[in-house]
């Protein structure tokens, strides 16, 4: 274990990380920390101490609460301890250079040896963070199924009472800010209150109290929470997943009829989900990409809702002088920045008030929806839906130059990631 290879990958003249040195001597407790690393690729930093230095690897997906999940892990040069508490930029052109955040930090307890398990390869711990919990294990990949190319481990979650399933074990996306100032990836980098500054040195300016660290305003500061509670009747209590896949239509060739299905427009523009919690929002697309900066007006108006938490599903469009949805249109405007044409058509409500309503009829989902948007701004829409007729809904559609119609039973749950014919 040493700092030679750290010290020789960087100039401590044009970055704020620090040069460090080796703690000697034992402790009680064991720091450990993963620095959320927006590089030329986004990825996570592990780090456990260890002998006086942070054992490091580095995880291009992050931790997964799934011990299903076995997330490559790459081990790079050891870090020294003061690295655990860096966060701000690295300078273009210097290695690792972009935006480090401090994602969690807590402490570990190795299950055994430390020293003889990380040698072998084989290094069971437990966690005590902010974030992660339970036990945990790293396992060194031997053979060629990397190429060779670097030292290639596994992050693996152990089975017990912290491990997740499904959409509940992305931790990463659930929790995706700074556990040391509560700012996101871009606030840091925007902030640049830890950029390398000619006139100081780099031991001054991580003396601690040297940089002041500046909160920007951000979406979660503009909610005033009313706590509206849903019914115990409906739905059942459940923690809101940090990430949820869409619920897909299925192609027929003519729309059903009957008064158990209603039938909405189809609108021309971008399918987007909506996470608010505790004021805070996260506009994510159907493929579960972070739309968020493009539709900050939108996310605002989410997270003035007056609800502590819910999921929506809808679809963002630019909207032309005759009311109709333009996909050119909502291209010209990200392109440009003329976003005050666009409108959010919320259609479904999975999740609301700490309520899981996926296995609630359609037409109860959407009764909640409708009384919750009713009190929104003009840019938030409530998407309208008639029951029955649905050839004639179909025929009016297409005179009015509509991209279709979409039908769904009114006793249709909500089947995320699915393609049905409900």
């Amino acid at each position: 274990m040493t700092l030679e290879r750290y010290k020789a990958k960087r100039n401590f003249k044009t970055t704020p990380e620090p040069s460090g040195s080796m703690k000697a001597g034992k402790r009680i407790t064991l720091s450990y920390v993963i620095q959320k690393h927006a590089a030329s690729h986004l990825h996570y930093d592990f780090r456990l101490e260890l002998d006086g230095v942070m054992l490091s690897w580095a995880v291009p997906k992050g931790p997964s609460l799934d011990p299903a999940d076995k997330r490559l892990a790459m081990h790079v040069e050891d870090h020294p301890v003061a690295y655990r508490t860096f966060e701000g930029i690295i300078p273009k052109g210097e290695y690792g250079g972009g935006t480090v955040m401090v994602w969690d930090r807590g402490t570990w307890n190795p299950v055994g040896n430390a020293q003889q398990d990380y040698e072998s390869g084989h290094l069971k711990f437990d966690l005590s963070g902010e974030k992660l919990g339970g036990r945990w294990a790293l396992v060194k990949i031997n053979g060629n199924r990397y190429g060779n190319k670097g030292d290639p481990w596994l992050l693996i979650k152990d089975r017990d009472a912290f491990a997740r399933r499904g959409a509940d074990a992305h931790v990463v996306e659930d929790k995706p800010d700074s556990v040391a100032t509560g700012r996101n990836i871009d606030e840091i980098a925007a902030a640049k209150d830890r950029t390398w500054q000619s006139n100081k040195s780099p031991a001054a300016k991580l003396k601690p109290g040297a940089v002041a660290l500046r909160k920007t305003p951000s979406i979660k500061s503009a909610a005033k929470l009313k706590k509206i509670t849903a019914p115990k009747s409906v739905g059942k209590q459940a923690k809101l997943p940090g990430c949820l896949l869409p619920m897909l239509a299925t192609l027929v060739k003519a729309p059903p009829g009957g008064d158990e299905w209603i039938h909405e427009i189809k609108y021309d523009g971008y399918r987007m989900l909506c996470r608010l919690e505790q004021g805070k929002v996260r506009v994510y697309s159907r493929s579960g990409k972070d739309w968020t900066e493009k539709f900050t007006a939108i996310a605002a108006d989410v997270a003035s809702l007056d609800v502590e938490n819910a999921w929506l599903d809808g679809e963002i469009c630019a909207v032309n002088s005759r009311g109709v949805s333009s996909f050119q249109g909502l291209q010209n405007a990200l392109s440009d920045g003329a976003k005050a044409n666009l409108i959010y058509f919320v259609f479904d409500l999975p999740f609301f008030a700490g309520r899981d309503l996926r296995e609630v009829p359609l037409e109860e989902r959407k009764r909640l929806l409708k009384d919750l948007l009713d009190r929104s701004s003009t840019v938030l829409h409530y998407s309208p839906d008639i029951r029955g007729a649905g050839l004639e809904v179909f025929k009016q559609s297409c005179a009015s130059n509509l991209e279709g119609t979409i039908s769904k039973r009114v006793d249709s749950t909500y089947s995320s990631g699915a393609r049905t014919r409900s």
